[in-house]
């Protein structure tokens, strides 16, 4: 095995200790198929009484708020930088958690939930987009997929801790003891950061040349990697020097159309059906028959496919064309959506529906975590020009947090109305999300950030891209 440079093993400290946003994005994002069955419980039983619509209410409350962070976050970033950023964000994560696990009533849930999400929108912002500023540009891919590795790592400690407690600890109110762990990746994500230096790039773009060369010297291998490094960045830097801000930035068509990929990517990435699974499993399988602590320990079997997929998308990375990667992933995605609806129309009684309906909700699973999630964040660290790079991903990240909201909202009650008939609706609907892929989306692979902005300038911009055909 070959060995590491101390620059690579701070990299990969850096990407540890920044990743913990992702595990706790991860984990409040899982922990909540573990405690809704309990939480539906009466007052009088230590639950909250929810019913569908309320359900449904506590569940988007953490993804609307998430939306705010993301976009809200941002915006900062780009002012104060990405690290302070973080540190701020791991505060909120733990005022979330500790709020949502004392929450005696439901419009105080709710309320805590969106401070919870404004933290788990604001790290899915500012996660990758730091990694992807961190990484040197052969290895970006992979150590910016490893968000997403600690993101599903976070929702199968959920599984599992919720199986666990339901099994051994099953009291009324366990469901809070579910949510308070939530706090433990924050304070790791908050006391890390203090060793963390800040992005060389940000650094560059707010006149501390001397700052990011030093940050350079720390992360990269060779002199001649820090050396072709800065020479990029002080390019770029001196070209958006004349260039006015975010603001002004968005007139320009390329950058309009970039941040439109963006908010469409985050469509296609949410309308999988993602998080449908990810929060609702265990009310998909307690329909076919099975128990709600059956159901529970069957869920652990999504996180486990999750995580193993996410490892074998992050190799697919490092090997693949993105655009082949995620066409590919839409398209099992429709073909195990169908094998879904069919499985719940077509073997309603039948003793192995469970089995089925598992089966097909992991098939989706294996196609979204090894081959879409992991290229959407990828794709959101490296998409925006560096000038507007916190807003662009805060706006666009966003939008995805909003189609995750309505995913989450719309899900318990479409499938109390209609049933299987949901899991067609969302085959066609990524019928769509391939095809706007396979039109818009250009290749992003093996370039710096320096030279992607570049390429994809003259592949957005109307007048470049006439010029050069």
């Amino acid at each position: 095995m070959k060995k590491l440079t101390d620059a690579q093993k701070l990299v990969r400290n850096i990407v540890m200790v920044v990743t913990m946003g992702a595990l706790a994005f991860g984990y409040d994002t899982g922990v909540i198929a573990g405690a809704l069955p309990f939480m539906q419980n009466p007052l009088a039983q230590g639950g909250l009484g929810l019913t569908p619509l309320t359900e449904g209410l506590v569940t988007s409350a953490l993804v609307l708020g998430a939306a705010f962070g993301s976009l809200a976050c941002g915006i900062v970033a780009d002012r104060v930088g990405r690290r302070d950023s973080l540190i701020g964000l791991s505060v909120v994560f733990m005022i979330g958690a500790i709020g949502t696990s004392q929450a005696p009533s439901i419009p105080v849930m709710i309320l805590m939930r969106g401070v919870l999400g404004f933290a788990v929108g604001g790290a899915s912002a500012l996660v990758p987009m730091f990694i992807s500023e961190m990484a040197p540009p052969s290895r970006r891919g992979q150590l910016v997929s490893q968000n997403e590795m600690m993101i599903v790592t976070g929702q199968l400690a959920a599984y599992v801790l919720s199986a666990v407690l339901a099994k051994f600890f099953g009291v009324p109110g366990i469901w809070r003891t579910m949510l308070l762990i939530a706090a433990v990746p924050a304070i790791l994500l908050g006391g890390g950061l203090f060793f963390v230096p800040r992005s060389p790039r940000w650094l560059a773009s707010r006149g501390r040349t001397d700052d990011a060369r030093r940050v350079l010297e720390l992360i990269r291998s060779t002199d001649r990697q820090v050396r072709k490094e800065m020479v990029e960045i002080d390019a770029q830097v001196s070209k958006e020097a004349d260039q006015l801000g975010w603001g002004e930035a968005l007139r320009e068509p390329w950058i309009r159309r970039l941040l439109m990929l963006g908010i469409g990517l985050g469509f296609a990435a949410q309308f999988t059906g993602v998080n449908a699974f990810m929060y609702f499993t265990p009310i998909i399988l307690t329909r076919t028959g099975l128990g709600t602590e059956a159901a529970l320990v069957a869920t652990i079997s999504a996180g486990v496919v999750a995580v193993i997929a996410t490892f074998f998308g992050i190799w697919m990375i490092g090997r693949f064309p993105r655009r082949f990667t995620l066409l590919g992933g839409l398209g099992g995605v429709v073909f195990a959506h169908v094998g879904l609806g069919v499985t719940l129309l077509l073997l309603d009684g039948s003793p192995v529906q469970s089995v089925a309906a598992l089966g097909f909700i992991l098939l989706a699973l294996l196609f979204i975590q090894m081959m879409v999630s992991p290229l959407y964040w990828l794709l959101m660290s490296e998409l925006f020009p560096v000038r507007a790079r916190g807003v662009l991903t805060g706006l666009s990240v966003a939008a995805q947090w909003l189609c995750n909201a309505t995913v989450a909202f719309l899900f318990p009650v479409v499938l109390h109305w209609i049933g299987a008939y949901t899991f067609f609706v969302f085959a066609a609907i990524n019928v769509l999300s391939l095809m706007f892929v396979a039109k818009v989306l250009p290749e992003t692979r093996g370039m710096s950030l320096e030279r992607l902005e570049q390429h994809l300038e003259a592949h957005f911009s109307p007048d470049i891209a006439a010029g050069t055909a």
